[in-house]
C-alpha cells in the first residue's frame, strides 16, 4: 500500500476482514472443519480463546508499543497505530478460534498419512485452513514489501503467532518453518536466489523446511555427511539423508524449499566444513514455473510420535537433488543459525502456548467440578460439594499456570521489540547497533527457549493434575497438550544444549558482556521502582528482584572462577541447567515487576486505564504469587549449580547399574 501512496496496512485490513467473514462458512463445508454447533457455541470455555485483554495489557501498558513503533519508520511503525494492532490481533483471534481450534483435536486423532515417496496427506481441514491463511496475507505480515509482504513491524507477527500456536500448534509449524527459511534467504541469499524464490515463500504459496539432523548425528552437526557436488551451471548436486524434518512433505503448497546442511568435496572436517543449500522439491525455471518432475527428493518415512501428530516428521532422501548455495562456502552452520534462532523463539512461544492452553482448559473445570468441602467452611452450601477452585492446592496449580503463561508472554514480547530494533538497525545500516542488539538477543534466546519450554511442560502436566483422573482421558484435551509440548525442551537444541550455550558461549566466551548489559537494565529499573514505591508490594518486590539480580551476577562470577581459575571445566556442565533455570526465574520476576508497575499505575489512574479495576488487581495478586511461591525455586537451583563436580562426575560408567546395560 505504501508503494502505491496509500496508508500502510489498509489493504491488509480488508484482507483480514474478508478472511474472518469467510472462516465460518469454510468450517462447515463438506465436513472438512467441525461446524460450530449450538452445544459448542454454548460452551466456548472448552476451546481456546485468545487472551486479547492480556495481550493488550502487555503491549500497551507494560511496554507502550505505540511509542516504540514511532522509532520504526522503515517498518511502517509510525502508521501502525493501536487500532491497527488491536484489529490485527483480533482478526487473527477470530480466525484462529473459528478455524484452527476445531482442527486441533481431530489432527491429533487422524494424523498425517504417507501415500508414496512424494505424497503425504495432512489432517482434514489443514489444507483449506492454510489456503485461507495465504489468501488473507498473514504469511507476509511483517516481511518486506519488496518481496510481497505487508512491511509491518516484526513484533506484530510475533503477537499473532502466539495466537496461532496456542490454537493449533502442529498447524502453526508449517508457516513457522517457512518464516525461518525466508529469514535465512533474506539474510544470506544472493539477489538472484531472492528474486527467484522469496516472492512465493513470502506469500505462503511455497513453504520451507530446516534439514540438519542425520541418522548418525542430532545436535552434533560436526558429523554431517550429506554431500554437495558442484555442477557446471553453478548449482550443486546434493545427496544424503536427513531425519526428523518437520513439514518435510505435505499437500498444503505446490512446492517446498528445503534448507539443507551439506559438505562440499574439499570441505574441512567438523562444523567449519559445512555449507548451506536451498533445495526445492520441484525445480523452478527462470520464469517461476514449477517443473512437474521431482528434484531428486523423496520421503523414506514419516515418524510415529508421542505427540504433534498433525505435523509430518519426515525422513528425507536427497539423491543428486539440484540445490543452490546460500551464502559463503563452509559458513553454512553460521548462516543456518538465522533459521535456528527463529525456530528457538518459535519454540519458546510453544512453551507459553502450552501454559496458556493448560490454564484455560483447567480454569473452567476448576470452577465447575464439585469435590469435597473447603477447609475454611462451605462455599457452595446448596450443592453436594464445593467447586475445586476453593482448595489451596488447586489454586496453587492454577496460579502457577497463569503466572508462567502471562510472565512468559511478557518475556517473548521483550524479544519481539528487540527484533523490531534489530530490523530497523539493519535497514539503516547501523552495524554497531545490529551487533549490540544481536548480542542481547543471543543472550536472551537460550533463556527463553530453555526456561519457557520447561515451564510449559510443567504447566501442561499441572493441567492434567487439575482434572485428576479425567485429565488422563483424551476427550478432555489436557493429555494432548502435554504430549504435544513434551518435544519443546528437546527440539531446536535440548535444554542442556541451551544451558551450555548460555553459560559457556554467551557468558563465559563473551567475558560476561551480554550479561552485564542486561543486568544493568534490570538494576536501573528495580532501583527506580524501589525509590518510587507505591502499591502494596511494589517496593518489596523491586528490592527482591534487585537482590536476585545481584545474586545472579555473583553466581555468574563464582562459576566463571571455578571453571577458569580452578581449572574445573566440567563444573560448567554441572551448573549449566540449574543456571539457565535460575536465570529464567529471575528474568520472569523482572517481567512480573514490570507488569505490576503497569497495573498499579492503572489502579492509581482509573480514568486512563484500558481495563477494569479487578483486572489490574488480579495482575498485582499474580505478581505477589510469583514472588512468594515460584521465585523461591532459585534457592534450590543455587544449591544445585554450586554442587561439587565430583557428585556427578565421579561414578564410572560401568557402575551405573550392575543388572543391565552391562
Amino acid at each position: 500500500d505504501a508503494a502505491r501512496g496509500g496508508v500502510p496496512g489498509r489493504n491488509f485490513k480488508a484482507k483480514m476482514l474478508l478472511a474472518c467473514q469467510t472462516a465460518r462458512g469454510v468450517r462447515a463445508a463438506s465436513g472438512l472443519l467441525r461446524p460450530m454447533t449450538a452445544t459448542v457455541a454454548a460452551q466456548p470455555r472448552r476451546f481456546y480463546q485468545a487472551p486479547q485483554k492480556e495481550m493488550d495489557f502487555v503491549v500497551n501498558e507494560a511496554y507502550n508499543l505505540q511509542e516504540h513503533y514511532k522509532s520504526l519508520p522503515t517498518q511502517n511503525g509510525p502508521t501502525t497505530d493501536a487500532e491497527t494492532v488491536r484489529f490485527t490481533v483480533g482478526a487473527m483471534a477470530d480466525w484462529a478460534e473459528s478455524v484452527l481450534v476445531p482442527l486441533n483435536e481431530s489432527a491429533d486423532r487422524v494424523g498425517c498419512v504417507q501415500k508414496g515417496p512424494n505424497e503425504v496427506v495432512t489432517p482434514p481441514g489443514f489444507k483449506e485452513a492454510y489456503a485461507q491463511f495465504v489468501e488473507g496475507g498473514w504469511s507476509g505480515l511483517s516481511l518486506p514489501e519488496k518481496w510481497g509482504g505487508q512491511g509491518l513491524p516484526q513484533s506484530l507477527s510475533i503477537l499473532t503467532s502466539e495466537v496461532v500456536a496456542t490454537a493449533n500448534w502442529t498447524w502453526a509449524m508449517f508457516p513457522g518453518l517457512s518464516r525461518g527459511a525466508i529469514n535465512t534467504v533474506l539474510a544470506h541469499g544472493s539477489e538472484e536466489l531472492k528474486e527467484k524464490y522469496l516472492p512465493k515463500l513470502v506469500t505462503g504459496e511455497w513453504t520451507g523446511t530446516m534439514c540438519l539432523t542425520e541418522p548418525q548425528c542430532g545436535s552434533d552437526l560436526a558429523q554431517v555427511r550429506t554431500k554437495a557436488v558442484p555442477s557446471e551451471n553453478g548449482t550443486y548436486k546434493v545427496s544424503g539423508t536427513k531425519i526428523f524434518i518437520s513439514a518435510g512433505e505435505h499437500d498444503m503448497a505446490d512446492n517446498i524449499m528445503h534448507c539443507v546442511l551439506a559438505r562440499l568435496p574439499d570441505a574441512p572436517e567438523g562444523t567449519r566444513g559445512i555449507s548451506l543449500f536451498l533445495v526445492p522439491k520441484r525445480k523452478v525455471d527462470d520464469k517461476g514455473a514449477i517443473s512437474k518432475d521431482i528434484n531428486g527428493v523423496s520421503i523414506g518415512r514419516i515418524e510415529e510420535k508421542m505427540g504433534c501428530h498433525g505435523s509430518p516428521t519426515c525422513e528425507i532422501n536427497f539423491d543428486n537433488a539440484e540445490g543452490y548455495l546460500i551464502g559463503t562456502p563452509n559458513r553454512g552452520l553460521n548462516h543456518m543459525f538465522t533459521f535456528i534462532n527463529t525456530s528457538r523463539l518459535g519454540t519458546a512461544i510453544q512453551g507459553v502456548a502450552a501454559a496458556e492452553l493448560a490454564f484455560q482448559n483447567s480454569l473452567w473445570y476448576a470452577k465447575d467440578r464439585l469435590a469435597m468441602r473447603s477447609l475454611s467452611g462451605d462455599k457452595n452450601p446448596d450443592g453436594p460439594a464445593d467447586p475445586i477452585i476453593v482448595h489451596p492446592d488447586v489454586r496453587r496449580m492454577l496460579l502457577t499456570m497463569k503466572a508462567f503463561s502471562e510472565g512468559g508472554r511478557s518475556m517473548i514480547y521483550e524479544c519481539a521489540l528487540l527484533q523490531d530494533q534489530l530490523t530497523e538497525a539493519e535497514q539503516n545500516g547501523n552495524k554497531a547497533a545490529v551487533k549490540s542488539i544481536d548480542d542481547r538477543m543471543g543472550f536472551l534466546t537460550p533463556i527463553l527457549k530453555g526456561f519457557l519450554t520447561e515451564v510449559g511442560v510443567e504447566s501442561a502436566s499441572l493441567g492434567v493434575q487439575v482434572y485428576g483422573g479425567h485429565g488422563y482421558i483424551k476427550s478432555n484435551k489436557q493429555e494432548q497438550n502435554l504430549r504435544d509440548v513434551r518435544i519443546a525442551p528437546v527440539w531446536e537444541g535440548t535444554t542442556g544444549i541451551q544451558a551450555l550455550d548460555l553459560l559457556a558461549r554467551k557468558v563465559m566466551l563473551q567475558k560476561l558482556k551480554p550479561f552485564h548489559t542486561h543486568a544493568s537494565e534490570m538494576y536501573s529499573f528495580c532501583w527506580s521502582v524501589a525509590a518510587e514505591g507505591g502499591g502494596t508490594n511494589l517496593r518489596r518486590h523491586a528490592l527482591i528482584c534487585l537482590a536476585k539480580t545481584l545474586e545472579w551476577q555473583y553466581l555468574t562470577y563464582r562459576l566463571a572462577a571455578k571453571a577458569t581459575v580452578g581449572g574445573d571445566r566440567d563444573s560448567i556442565g554441572v551448573a549449566s541447567v540449574p543456571y539457565l533455570m535460575y536465570s529464567g526465574y529471575v528474568q520472569m520476576a523482572f517481567h512480573w515487576l514490570k507488569m505490576e508497575v503497569a497495573a498499579e499505575r492503572a489502579l492509581s489512574d482509573p480514568k486512563n486505564a484500558l481495563h477494569d479495576e479487578d483486572f489490574y488487581k488480579s495482575k498485582v495478586q499474580t505478581a505477589n504469587f510469583y514472588y512468594e511461591n515460584l521465585l523461591p525455586s532459585t534457592k534450590s537451583l543455587t544449591t544445585k549449580m554450586l554442587a561439587p563436580t565430583s557428585s556427578i562426575m565421579d561414578m564410572k560408567p560401568e557402575h551405573f547399574s550392575f543388572d543391565h546395560a552391562l
